[in-house]
């Protein structure tokens, strides 16, 4: 089990480093494996101010930019993004920086010259900094925050540290941030703070999905809740950074709040899509033997008769418990 330092530090109160930390949840019955430290992926770029920005001479779609980043004198950075323009806060990653991108390897930053232009760094996109896929120009940024300050601090993405339990069977309670939580509570005395959720409440709008439970003995318990009005979208910096730093990687709003509950809270989920749910039941049973379902990977599953499903009137959605169903997933509509 894969444990933030960064986000159990958000639900109790400890004075241990990581290190120490290990020991202490050793002590407990936690056995911690190993501890990484999770560099930040935007360690040392800068929040830059364009203070000029004029075409190129020699070439169409460049221009040639001076930018504030905090220091005595501005940086000549030649820019390619249709975007640019004066007055504009970017990301500037600077000479020596090195940039981890959404797709292909990391590289760094060298002094350049692009068509006779010197250029002393980068102005970001960001597919360049691993921040989203768009390379469509660059990441404009509506901040207060002086030229020269750390793009971490923009984006609350500082380092953090990845702690490892070995956790034993009979310690599913402990299967959480909240549940390791809790032992440190038992330990150190100190209050578990969990998030507030008092603005919650639910409406009073009958379910246009019907949920049955078949297989009573395998699944005692199953609830639903029905969400409406809702955007697909990218989630929030602070939830994509505690996923990756657990090994989980983002998808989207919808199916990252799902994944960061059941790992921050302990409370398991999966997320459907209403509309691909035929004949607006969802029943909770063993398909039988020789039942097949694609699942999010893409491979092609068989039934053997004594396994659990999350199902529609027609068939399976899901394996209950272990893998969503393609067809049922969460998409961009």
């Amino acid at each position: 089990m894969k444990i933030s330092y960064k986000s159990l530090k958000k639900l109790i109160h400890f004075d241990q480093n990581p290190e120490e930390l290990g020991k202490l949840l050793t002590s407990t019955g936690l056995e911690v494996e190993g501890i990484e430290e999770i560099k930040g992926d935007l360690d040392g770029l800068l929040i830059g101010q364009v203070m000029t920005c004029e075409k190129h001479p020699d070439a169409d779609k460049l221009k040639i930019t001076t930018v504030d980043v905090g220091a005595e004198e501005y940086l000549d950075i030649v820019c390619g993004a249709p975007n640019v323009a004066a007055g504009q806060k970017v990301i500037v990653a600077p000479v020596g920086v090195t940039l981890r991108p959404t797709e292909g390897e990391p590289f760094t930053i060298k002094k350049s010259k692009i068509r006779g232009a010197v250029s002393n760094g980068m102005l970001c996109a960001e597919d360049e900094i691993g921040l989203g896929k768009s390379h469509d120009g660059l990441l404009i940024l509506d901040t207060p925050l002086a030229p020269g300050t750390p793009v971490s601090t923009y984006f609350n993405k500082e380092g953090d540290y990845l702690i490892e339990i070995g956790l034993t069977p009979n310690r599913a309670d402990a299967a959480s941030h909240y549940g390791v939580a809790r032992d440190i509570k038992a330990v150190t005395g100190a209050a578990v703070n969990l998030p507030d959720v008092s603005a919650f409440s639910l409406g009073t709008a009958a379910p246009s999905v019907a949920l049955e439970v078949e297989a009573t003995e395998a699944c005692p318990r199953f609830c639903g809740l029905e969400i409406r009005g809702v955007s697909v979208k990218e989630s929030p910096e602070e939830i994509q950074s505690f996923l990756r730093t657990i090994g989980v990687n983002p998808i989207n709003n919808i199916v990252d709040i799902s994944n960061y509950v059941c790992h921050f809270l302990g409370q398991p989920m999966h997320i459907f899509d209403a509309d691909e749910i035929r004949g607006s039941r969802v029943i909770v049973k063993k398909p039988a033997a020789g039942t097949e379902i694609v699942t999010l990977d893409g491979v092609k599953r068989t039934f053997r008769g004594e396994d659990l499903a999350i199902c529609d009137a027609e068939g399976p959605m899901a394996i209950a418990g272990v893998f969503g169903g393609l067809n049922s997933g969460v998409k961009a509509e």
